[in-house]
């Protein structure tokens, strides 16, 4: 089990003005809820333990100023490392560290800094160079920071021309689907067209037959409507004829029942003295004989037509 170097209370007995010296003390890991609860603790040493790595909060004690991590076991530092913008000095003496954090560059208040016995990146190690005394510790520092920033900025360029990239290719991306949507709707747009030009050529063909049907039919069948109609027209004539004819009778009959009427008045009834009816009766009796004259005449001229 890590050893912690007791609880907060053993930790702040440790601590003597702004200095805490946590070091030889075979610690894995850092005690870092009790080193936050110690703000005064400006200057930490935690050199000669067996610490390979630092919880990703040990990057929250940003009121370290100074920190000596020399003879642990660290292969690396957190990334957000250069959070700790209040540190101006720093000892990683015999580590097992390859490179630094890209937000190292943000250190901007690192005044010292010793890298010496790691197996560093051969560009790093050229750049952050020997650290025999104060003087080379103190370039050490500067050159480490600006190498970081270039370092950074780097990054900082290979992720924009990432992210152009990206995006040129989600424009291009987007560019041909708009091309092959442009394609499909001309597709589409020429489909109905052609299906608009069929349906109108079968149209113009089922007009034309009719039209080549109604020539095909006999002239006799064309005839037959106007011989329907003179024969309607007869057919309504006749009639009229016929009511006119009937007109007439029933006229004449009237007339006839009308002049019975009278006679038989004039003869039978109190009526015959009356002027009106003599005459009446006057020509009723010249009609009588007449017709009698008629009878014997047809008796006289029947025999010697016989002979």
């Amino acid at each position: 089990m890590a050893k912690s170097g007791g609880k907060g209370a053993s930790l702040r007995d440790k601590l003597d003005g702004n200095e805490l010296d946590l070091s030889l003390g075979d610690l894995t890991e850092v005690p870092v809820k009790e080193l936050a609860a110690l703000p005064k603790a400006t200057v930490l040493d935690l050199s000669c333990n067996k610490l390979a790595s630092l919880p990703s909060d040990f990057c929250g004690l940003t009121h370290l100023v100074k920190l000596d991590l020399s003879k642990n076991r660290l292969q690396q530092l957190p990334a957000d490392f250069g959070r700790l913008v209040n540190l101006q000095h720093l000892d990683l003496l015999n580590n097992r560290l390859v490179t630094l954090p890209v937000s190292f560059a943000q250190l901007k208040n690192l005044k010292w800094l010793d890298l010496k016995d790691n197996p560093l990146d051969p560009v790093l190690a050229k750049v952050a160079g020997d650290c025999l005394d104060e003087k080379q510790c103190k370039q050490s520092a500067i050159r480490v920071l600006q190498h970081m920033k270039v370092v950074q900025a780097d990054q900082e360029r290979e992720k924009q021309r990432r992210l152009e990239a990206e995006r040129e290719i989600e424009k291009k991306r987007e560019a041909k689907q708009r091309a092959k949507e442009a394609q499909e709707r001309e597709v589409r747009k020429k489909e109905k067209a052609e299906e608009k030009e069929r349906r109108r050529k079968e149209y113009d063909a089922v007009k034309a037959a009719n039209k080549k049907e109604q020539e095909k039919k006999p002239k006799k069948e064309t005839h037959q409507p106007a011989k329907a109609k003179s024969g309607s027209r007869s057919v309504k004539s006749r009639p009229q004829k016929h009511s006119w004819s009937w007109a007439f009778l029933k006229l004449l009959l009237m007339v006839l029942l009308s002049a019975t009427g009278v006679l038989v008045a004039c003869q039978v009834t109190d009526l015959q003295w009356q002027p009106f009816c003599i005459n009446v009766n006057t020509i009723y009796e010249n009609v009588i004989h007449g017709l009698r004259s008629h009878e014997i005449l047809q008796r006289v001229l029947q025999p010697n037509s016989q002979q």
